[in-house]
């Protein structure tokens, strides 16, 4: 009992710490919308770059991290030694990457169009290489179960990075992009420092236990990272699938939108307007509204998935499965509908210059909902020990979003990045589906969580196709609209004695 109090409790402050870190970096959107302008270009070359940084990051850890606690639990393992092996593989690798890009960096800032602007491919590189770095320590942390160190610095970095960003954009009226990676860049680093403790004791407890076993511990296991690199290859891989599926469309845009609309000069040279960057950068920041979405599913990730596992053993684990697949897809289509609802509020999220982009919000979101119900569908293969049709799958969906975004950027600009996310998980999540109902297959209320779809649709053609009158009224109107949804629910789907239990607690109170 004390050991489940304990994962309850740790679950509970990894989960927060990660959930509330998302959404105070969240509030730096309608900071860097305001003082960087749309035209500079200067948030899609940050939209771009830290795409860029989202997929080398995956690859540098190299699935260590989930490796790293495989085999220091093994009892024929010695936890000293994959600790140091799994610093020095993911170190070296970052080392190899930064040499890298400082020897080419003239070559990789024409590859990316970023001639000038060399000193911001060289931070984000440095920014990857730290957090790659960092990677092994904080499952160390995890290992160690210092849950609340592990959130504190993770808080930590989200804190001094916003508190720096408002210093420099508003106190002193900075507008230039080079202080957002400058920034991340310091911030990152300090954090690195933070790490030097656990090293320290790492290193004297190496050295205890050498004497108390008489054995000369190898920093380096050139055996045991034999063993580590072939368990840890096909997590690499299912990581970078899934990495390309959420960045793969702010990487290639440019290049492909650069064909149609290319860049304007000056008079002396230099590039005036990047007709990429700036639509790459409209489409960054209102994707961001719509990572409301992400951050729902997130939170329920984190609730849920604990649970799955738990209850693989019991009799009704599969009618538990299909009715938690309902409930996630009337929460997220409840929220869809508040955001869409309520978007004369949202948009001040974001910049003036960029509201034009936010008619990608809802395809995004309807994305977002595809990738739950396929998180949701992924529990299939993950409790058969079959997760390879996870690679599959993912694969296919990666496959089939840059084919669509190959294929119709250069006509509708950022709107085919949207569509192409619905397509690629919307592919990914109808396989799972089908090859689920023959290798695991659960009874879904496919008729009832079609009606809820169906009445979204309606309600989300009334809000969008009403000519309001003005801002007030369409907000009116539409809770209006959300209010019936929320009744619908009620009515079908929440039993009436759950309902007056709950109004009576209320009441007694």
């Amino acid at each position: 009992m004390a050991s489940m109090k304990s994962l309850a409790k740790d679950t509970a402050i990894y989960g927060l710490s990660s959930i509330v870190g998302r959404f105070l970096n969240y509030l730096l959107v309608p900071l860097y919308t305001h003082v960087i302008t749309a035209q500079s270009g200067g948030y899609g070359i940050v939209t771009n770059l830290y795409a860029y940084v989202a997929l080398i990051l995956v690859i540098l850890t190299f699935g260590m991290e989930t490796t790293f606690f495989r085999f220091v639990n093994k009892d024929d393992e010695n936890p000293h030694t994959v600790f140091s092996t799994s610093v020095v593989l993911v170190s070296t690798l970052s080392v190899l990457f930064f040499a890298f890009v400082f020897i080419f960096i003239e070559g990789i800032a024409d590859f990316l169009g970023y001639v000038g602007s060399e000193n911001f491919i060289l931070m984000m590189a440095c920014v990857v290489c730290l957090d790659a770095f960092q990677a092994i320590p904080f499952s160390y942390l995890r290992y160690k179960k210092k849950a609340i160190k592990f959130a504190s610095l993770k808080m930590l970095f989200i804190v001094m990075n916003i508190g720096l960003n408002l210093l420099y954009f508003v106190v002193l009226g900075k507008t230039d992009v080079f202080y957002v990676f400058s920034l991340n860049l310091v911030c990152t680093g300090i954090i690195t420092f933070f790490f030097i403790p656990e090293f320290l004791h790492e290193h004297f407890a190496a050295r205890r236990y050498a004497l108390d076993h008489d054995e000369n511990l190898k920093i380096f296991d050139t055996d045991l990272l034999k063993r580590m690199l072939k368990y840890s290859w096909p997590i690499l891989v299912l990581g970078i699938a899934g990495i390309l599926n959420q960045t793969i469309d702010k990487m290639i845009f440019p290049f492909i939108y650069s064909q149609s609309h290319p860049v304007i000069y000056d008079e002396t040279g230099e590039i005036a307007i990047s007709p990429a960057s700036v639509q790459l950068g409209i489409y960054g920041a209102c994707v961001k509204i719509a990572m409301i979405m992400a951050m729902i599913t997130q939170a329920f990730r984190y609730a849920y998935e604990p649970i799955v596992f738990a209850k693989s053993k019991d009799a009704d684990k599969k009618e538990y499965y299909a009715t938690a697949m309902k409930y996630f897809l009337i929460f997220t289509l409840f929220a869809f509908l508040c955001v869409v609802g309520y978007m004369p509020i949202l948009q001040y999220i974001i910049g003036e210059e960029y509201r034009e982009g936010l008619r990608v919000v809802p395809i995004v979101m309807v994305a977002e909902i595809m990738m739950g119900v396929y998180f949701n569908l992924s529990f299939w293969y993950k409790l058969i020990d079959k997760t390879i049709w996870g690679a599959w799958f993912s694969l296919a969906g990666c496959a089939m979003l840059i084919a669509v975004n190959i294929i119709f950027i250069p006509y509708y600009g950022y709107m085919a990045c949207a569509w192409g996310g619905v397509a690629g998980y919307g592919t990914a999540m109808v396989l799972s589906y089908f090859v689920g109902k023959k290798k695991y297959p659960i009874d879904y209320d496919i008729k009832g969580m079609g009606m809820y779809v169906v009445l979204t649709l309606i309600l989300f053609s009334i809000m969008t196709c009403v000519p309001w009158t003005n801002g007030v009224v369409e907000v009116i109107g539409n809770t209006c609209l959300i209010i019936f949804y929320i009744y619908i629910v009620m009515k079908k789907d929440i039993p009436h004695d759950t309902i007056s239990h709950f109004i009576s607690r209320i009441l007694h109170r």
